[in-house]
């Protein structure tokens, strides 16, 4: 069964720094492009990054750069998100999601590329 898993979600104080993880199972994510989305209560789903476990090529939205960095560890079949300097607006449901080809500069803002979704994991940034 192919299955997403994320996990690290928590609630966290701004500034404060969270990892969330998305392990797979059922397949190999060496050939694919992970993305991770990010979905905030009355609002649609938003990019915020995304790689390419062939090759690392990597990508994030304009409201996380400099704060998050997506990596990978082909040999746990895990991909990871490392948040830092979170803020409030941070505050959503995380999803990471599989894209069975390589995306590329558009991973992030296309969603419809992605076919297997995990079941998201919540962040909560307040004080």
């Amino acid at each position: 069964q192919v299955q997403l898993v994320e996990s690290g979600g928590g609630l966290v104080q701004p500034g404060g720094s969270l990892r969330l993880s998305c392990a797979a199972s059922g397949f190999t994510l060496d050939t694919y492009t992970i993305g991770w989305f990010r979905q905030a209560p009355g609002k649609g789903r938003e990019g915020v990054s995304c790689i390419n476990n062939s090759d690392g090529f990597t990508s994030y939205g304009d409201s996380v750069k400099g704060r998050f960095t997506i990596s990978r560890d082909n040999a746990k079949n895990t991909v990871y998100l490392q948040m830092d300097n979170l803020k409030p607006e941070d505050t959503a449901v995380y999803y990471c999601a599989a894209a069975p080809y390589l995306v590329y500069r558009r991973c992030v803002s296309e969603d419809n590329h992605y076919d297997t979704w995990g079941q998201g994991t919540q962040v909560t940034v307040s004080s």
